[in-house]
């Protein structure tokens, strides 16, 4: 069994999202039901994923929905502290630079020249 931490803070101006574990089928509902009811109280929406060492297609799809769904109300979807294998996986499906701080947290893949 998979274990997931979903902790969720109110603020003002957002709602930060700190989670914790792996992000995928099995795990992604209890995320999902945090992370629909938090976006429909805020228009910006903060998912601290430092603490998620893995996350499948289930994950991908859920970030991705979000992102739709505050986008259609002028909100905001904020992703950060991507580990190694979610990073890697946004940047295979081309999504990395959708969600818009993904990029400040975790530095692009290094492209060496050969000589």
């Amino acid at each position: 069994m998979n274990d997931l931490t979903v902790l969720t803070q109110q603020h003002t101006d957002r709602t930060t999202i700190a989670v914790s574990g792996e992000v995928d089928l099995q795990t992604c509902p209890r995320l999902a039901q945090a992370a629909f009811i938090a976006a429909t109280e805020n228009e910006t929406l903060h998912l601290d994923l430092s603490g998620v060492s893995f996350m499948d297609s289930s994950g991908l799809n859920l970030l991705v929905l979000l992102h739709r769904r505050l986008q259609a109300k002028g909100g905001r979807l904020t992703v950060t502290g991507l580990q190694p294998q979610p990073a890697h996986l946004l940047r295979l499906t081309g999504t990395y630079e959708v969600f818009s701080d993904a990029s400040a947290s975790t530095p692009p893949p290094s492209h060496r020249q050969r000589p």
